[in-house]
């Protein structure tokens, strides 16, 4: 009997740059021993300086690009990223519901590192009503979280109580990430929905430029750990022990003149396989 991958669907927008969206994602999705495949939601005109322009990809090919993918290859989770417009949040949600995907990573992205906004106003709404109930675990940094909560972060004190609130009652579960915090030590919170329990995640900071793409990475990462298998709380470690180590890795290296990547390749890759 042949060897089986573990394989995970990413649904982002495309980062020419390379840094972040569908390119950072395959690069931590392969580095985590996974199989990525992807469908990809708008093409954006972006380097280490910024995002320039977006350009929508239109709908009926991004539901080809996931039927097309799904109906063959299939994928033991997905990864979600830019979703910029309600029609794409609604056309996402319904292939989920279409081929019933339980391992569903929603990365509620709204803005570039640099400052750019990536979502329309009336999408977040729809992000809120419509497709967090189809994810099992959100990933929000701060300043999603604010908006998504409607509520200001002030410290870590906060985190709790948001993490429980974006929650809605215990259905979804919470990565609440601290990035945007100034403290040395940043503890970002999980949230486990399916067993009620609170994991602080400490990691020091890391004076850096290259952190573009640090949610990508993180969310896909989180993905490929649930594809492989592994529980809600052990994925949010794995996922935060990978990026963790990808940033210090890369803050060796320089390339652009703005926020670089972080190094998801800072060690050997092994593919993982399903031998079940």
């Amino acid at each position: 009997m042949k060897k089986k991958y573990y394989r995970v669907l990413t649904i982002a927008g495309s980062d020419s740059g390379g840094g972040a969206g569908i390119q950072a994602d395959i690069k931590a999705i392969s580095a985590m021993g996974c199989y990525a495949a992807s469908a990809i939601t708008a093409i954006t005109v972006q380097n280490t300086l910024g995002v320039e322009a977006v350009h929508p990809v239109p709908l009926d090919i991004l539901r080809g690009q996931i039927d097309a993918v799904l109906s063959d290859i299939g994928t033991d989770a997905i990864k979600i990223g830019m979703l910029h417009s309600s029609e794409v949040v609604c056309l996402v949600a319904e292939m989920i519901e279409k081929y019933g995907i339980k391992n569903v990573v929603l990365d509620p992205v709204m803005v570039s590192t640099s400052g750019h906004r990536l979502i329309e106003e009336d999408a977040v709404e729809t992000i809120k009503r419509r497709l967090m109930p189809l994810a099992r675990v959100i990933t929000p940094n701060i300043p999603e979280a604010e908006i998504l909560a409607g509520c200001p972060i002030t410290g870590e004190g906060d985190f709790d109580r948001v993490a429980r609130k974006l929650s809605g009652g215990g259905k979804v579960s919470v990565l609440l990430k601290a990035g945007h915090l100034s403290e040395e030590r940043l503890v970002d919170y999980f949230y486990n929905a399916e067993d009620g329990t609170m994991t602080r995640l400490a990691s020091r900071r890391v004076e850096t430029q290259n952190t573009h793409g640090t949610g990508c990475t993180l969310s896909s990462a989180l993905a490929a750990a649930l594809a492989r298998g592994e529980d809600l709380t052990s994925a949010a470690i794995s996922a935060k022990g990978y990026i963790e180590q990808a940033i210090i890795s890369g803050a060796e290296y320089e390339i652009g003149g703005g926020h670089g990547p972080v190094n998801h390749f800072f060690g050997p890759i092994k593919m993982a396989a399903n031998e079940s």
